[in-house]
């Protein structure tokens, strides 16, 4: 990689941001502030993933370059503020990647990967101020992220703790536990009780994802996807059959799509 090339990419980035957020600048760039920002910034993050699961380079390509524009817009606003500039975000993220590698960058040694996510996390602690309480650790997980990668992530940090299940099958008694909870539920209990059954028997599979090496979000969105294509199949051979989506009977969705299943 031409290092001019990258100093000259990353100068005309921020140039151009600082000329739509300028006195001529653009009316609507103008008038954003980090908080009007966000969702656009989780919008994107979102283009970033989809662009991966569908392993389209060229649509990757695009969307990272959106993502990475609003980075830098948002240290753009930073800066305005006198609080912090890209320069200063660059630096941070560099510095704590190397204090976070010492096996790379330092003299540290690691056997495998799951070391590497252990010495990640005592090193995060000290970073910290010494030693933090499960609650204040896990509070730090940010409560902002999709519901089922959070309790990933909220189940992954308490682990890390020493709270966990000692194997999968552990995990996968406690799903079934929690089926059986939301069956008496269904049956006896009122709307409330079956709504906390249900998120229950969710974090239970989630942390039944995560013990199988998995991590649910990814599933689930992986599971969406098949669904909507079997879902976009059956609709196109009812069409071929001369039957509307709206027109047909629970019979001929459910025929179609027990068809679509088995072609695959």
């Amino acid at each position: 990689m031409d290092p001019d090339r990258v100093a000259h990419a990353v100068h005309s980035l921020l140039d151009l941001i600082a000329r739509l957020r300028g006195p001529n600048g653009c009316p609507w760039d103008k008038k954003q502030t980090p908080s009007s920002i966000r969702l656009y910034l989780l919008e994107e993050a979102y283009e970033v993933v989809d662009a991966v699961e569908r392993a389209t380079s060229e649509d990757l390509c695009a969307e990272l370059g959106d993502l990475l524009f609003q980075v830098v817009f948002l240290s753009h606003l930073g800066a305005e503020d006198g609080d912090f500039d890209f320069l200063e975000v660059t630096e941070r993220i560099i510095e704590k990647m190397v204090r976070r590698h010492p096996h790379v960058f330092g003299d540290k040694t690691v056997e495998n990967a799951e070391e590497v996510a252990l010495k990640w996390a005592e090193i995060k602690r000290a970073e910290q101020g010494a030693a933090v309480l499960s609650s204040s650790s896990l509070e730090r997980v940010p409560p902002g992220l999709p519901a089922l990668l959070w309790a990933h992530r909220l189940s992954e940090r308490a682990s890390k703790l020493g709270f966990d299940w000692a194997s999968s099958d552990g995990v996968y008694e406690k799903v079934l536990e929690e089926v059986e909870e939301l069956r008496h539920a269904m049956r006896d209990g009122g709307r409330d009780q079956v709504a906390e059954e249900l998120g229950d028997l969710l974090f239970s599979v989630v942390n039944l994802a995560r013990h199988s090496g998995f991590n649910a979000e990814d599933l689930l969105r992986q599971a969406n996807r098949k669904f909507l294509e079997r879902f976009k199949a059956m609709e196109s051979r009812l069409n071929a059959a001369d039957i509307t989506l709206e027109g047909a009977s629970s019979f001929q969705m459910e025929r179609a799509w027990e068809a679509i299943k088995s072609e695959e």
